[in-house]
């Protein structure tokens, strides 16, 4: 009997001395990580992140992560922990990373670069808080750039916040503001409810939405009686009115939520944020005129690419795309080509008529168009907090790209025209030099040729 309790007594020791060095373990593991030989072993075997053109955003180096090109891209690509990924790409591939498995993504480094650069001029020139932009390729939906600011360096993770670290383009949620003013249009146009030339009366302001409504206002000083063009043109919250006035609720939720809005992006792998499009149940005339002009919907930075992308690719919409060789996801006709067409001049002359020197550059065909939208703080729209947007793509005849930028809480010049219209247009400068495009119309010195 005394045997046996010993032999007990020995086994409850060894199990409890196991115990113990488990928990010895496990700590260490989180406050030194695993020694040094396994956990190189572990990073040694694991893929790399490229670009399509070759360029090395991660890798892993004598058992040490490392991210060659330093903040570019730095809140795409993510960080690593002891031997697994935590966010970002580290993070969404860390299956295929770990299997030693190289995933590309298709990122321009160029363009990407030029992108950050751009965008943190300017939300530093205007004491903005943060901002995002994306570059979209418009018939297959790549992903070409996707820039966020703060930047952020994954090769020194812990000492950047977790605002830093934020993927705001496939995060942030805000309101698109006048942006949609753009899809709207191409809808109303694809319904036969307007033309360009359709005249609408147009005072500063006007009573909408019955007994429930609301007084809308305009911002922009304009003529009392608007074209379609000129309601694009100048803006009018109060034009829009009039454009859907007729509109079916179900019909325009239908395109809002054609355009991608209120639901997923069908993005693979990474996390992405879905805006809000409030429920048809909930739509009234009220609702129907603000969600005409991108107030009381939400959406992300990707979303609103991805939806003047789907106007640029002659009214079909194509899901992002991020890394290579994935397979392509959702795509749908969202307007008919001749009405997206339409929206293209529209767009075209919004930007050459109205804020050329904004977002122009001269002899090429840039389309898009502007938002600024009143940021809700403590339950009720600020009339200090604003969002600067603008979505447009190049050239307007037949698109290529698509860029949407998003800068939040600028201090000074908040507008769209004045912010993030001329980030558009730099980012759209910089790639127009990269790819050596010819302008539409050459001065006629040279495209005359001489005698010979």
């Amino acid at each position: 009997m005394e045997l046996k309790i010993r032999n007990r007594s020995r086994i409850i020791q060894v199990i409890a001395l196991l115990a113990f060095m488990s928990l010895v373990w496990a700590y260490a593991q989180l406050e030194w990580g695993l020694p040094q030989n396994i956990k190189r072993a572990v990073l040694q075997s694991r893929g790399s992140i490229l670009t399509e053109s070759g360029t090395v955003l991660a890798r892993t180096v004598d058992g040490k992560r490392v991210y060659p090109q330093g903040k570019m891209a730095g809140q795409i690509i993510g960080m690593m922990g002891v031997t697994d990924g935590l966010e970002g790409m580290e993070a969404a591939y860390n299956t295929q990373l770990s299997a030693g498995q190289n995933v590309t993504v298709t990122l321009d480094p160029a363009i990407q670069a030029t992108a950050e650069n751009v965008l943190a001029k300017g939300v530093k020139e205007h004491q903005g808080e943060y901002g995002s932009v994306v570059v979209m390729e418009v018939r297959t939906g790549k992903i070409i750039a996707a820039a966020s600011y703060p930047p952020f360096d994954p090769n020194n993770w812990k000492s950047y916040s977790a605002d830093a670290r934020r993927n705001r383009p496939f995060l942030d949620r805000f309101e698109p503001g006048s942006t949609v003013k753009g899809l709207t249009v191409a809808a109303a146009l694809n319904e036969g409810l307007t033309t360009p030339d359709t005249t609408y009366d147009t005072p500063m302001q006007r009573y909408v939405g019955g007994r429930w409504g609301s007084t809308i206002h305009d911002a922009v000083d304009h003529p009392k009686t608007l074209t379609t063009q000129g309601i694009l043109r100048y803006s009018s919250n109060v034009g829009m009115s009039h454009v859907v006035e007729h509109f079916p609720n179900e019909k325009l939720y239908a395109y809002l939520h054609a355009f991608g809005f209120g639901q997923d992006v069908d993005l693979p792998t990474m996390i992405t944020a879905s805006g809000s499009l409030q429920p048809l149940s909930k739509w009234t005339d009220l609702v129907r005129i603000t969600n005409a002009f991108g107030q009381g919907m939400s959406a992300t930075p990707l979303q609103l690419a991805a939806a003047y992308n789907a106007l640029a690719n002659d009214g079909r919409y194509v899901s992002p795309r991020l890394v290579t060789g994935e397979p392509a996801g959702v795509s749908r006709n969202v307007v008919r080509v001749e009405s997206a067409r339409t929206i293209h001049t529209l767009l075209l002359n919004v930007i050459k008529d109205g804020i050329h020197a904004a977002a122009g550059i001269k002899g090429y065909e840039l389309a898009g168009k502007t938002g600024t939208a009143q940021v809700v703080v403590n339950g009720k729209y600020s009339d200090t907090v604003y969002d600067s947007v603008f979505a447009g793509f190049w050239p307007a005849e037949a698109p290529r790209i698509t860029i949407a930028v998003m800068v939040h809480g600028a201090r000074y010049d908040y507008h769209g025209s004045m912010l993030a219209a001329p980030i558009y247009r730099d980012v759209a400068a910089a790639i127009i030099s990269q790819w050596g495009a010819l302008p539409a119309e050459q001065p006629q010195s040279q495209a005359t040729s001489s005698a010979p």
